[in-house]
């Protein structure tokens, strides 16, 4: 896998989990459920009601965290991340690795494991990467491809942008063939939570509301073809560490680039990795 490549499916969970969200969150039958004294103040809300709601809490964030996996690829997602496109956490990509990151501005940090480095290299050059970097942060900024493909998850707006369906706010026009309905209050890492069950064309997606408080979505899960996903949102408005690697733990990107390029093949164009 080149690191292009390796590159653009790190943000796959991400990808799917925003359609998901949209169509989780968007169009539908308003259906109510029998009030519930467990659902609070959302009991006299019908579903689709919650649901835009729900969606209008998560536009409004100025900042998250955000957990993705699906069992149609081994990409896990765990950031934390705002609206300036700054963000810290990791994204594991199963067997090939996990790559820890942290974006500032237009700097980026990654910290690839040992199972990262033996997935691009083969042989005995992947062990001695995995030894050499072991605890060393790869440094630089957007302008080198790499890290600028790998941080396109850090961007908290296109995540927001990517979650509202065309003609947002959201319709709330009836559909003869979607109904959004109400589940049973269940609780969801220590929070009450309302599920809303969206099932249309064979696909089942559950949109999970926080009851008290502010009405976040918290949690969505879908089920289409025996295949699952799950995004997890948590810790609205909690701001991003600015603490960033210091620069006893760091290397340049560009020694990433000329391992994975192999000897005698050019700088790249792409690097751009400029310590600024």
């Amino acid at each position: 896998m080149t690191s292009r490549r390796r590159a653009a499916t790190a943000t796959t969970a991400l990808t799917c989990g925003v359609a998901l969200l949209a169509g989780a969150a968007s169009t539908g039958a308003a259906a109510a459920a029998a009030s519930d004294g467990g659902e609070g103040d959302l009991a006299n809300k019908s579903a689709q009601q919650i649901s835009d709601d729900a969606l209008h809490q998560l536009i409004a964030a100025k900042s998250l965290r955000l957990r993705t996996q699906t069992s149609a690829d081994p990409t896990k997602i765990d950031l934390t991340l705002d609206r300036a496109g700054n963000c810290t956490g990791a994204i594991s990509k199963g067997e090939l690795g996990r790559v820890e990151l942290v974006k500032h501005g237009n700097q980026v940090w990654m910290k690839p494991d040992a199972a990262f480095w033996k997935s691009q290299l083969p042989g005995k050059e992947g062990d001695d990467a995995a030894a050499k970097y072991k605890n060393t942060f790869l440094h630089g900024t957007t302008k080198n491809a790499f890290l600028r493909g790998l941080s396109a998850a850090c961007d908290l707006k296109a995540f927001q942008k990517s979650a509202v369906a065309p003609g947002e706010p959201p319709s709330r026009s009836p559909s003869p063939t979607v109904t959004l309905v109400k589940g049973r209050p269940t609780t969801h890492e220590g929070t009450r939570v309302l599920p809303v069950i969206k099932k249309a064309e064979g696909a089942v997606q559950t949109l999970y509301v926080a009851i008290d408080g502010k009405h976040y979505p918290l949690k969505l899960t879908a089920e289409v073809d025996h295949q699952t996903g799950t995004i997890l949102l948590s810790n609205y408005d909690t701001p991003v560490s600015a603490k960033t690697p210091a620069p006893g733990e760091t290397a340049d990107i560009s020694a990433l680039e000329e391992l994975l390029q192999g000897p005698g093949s050019g700088s790249g164009s792409g690097s751009g990795s400029g310590n600024t």
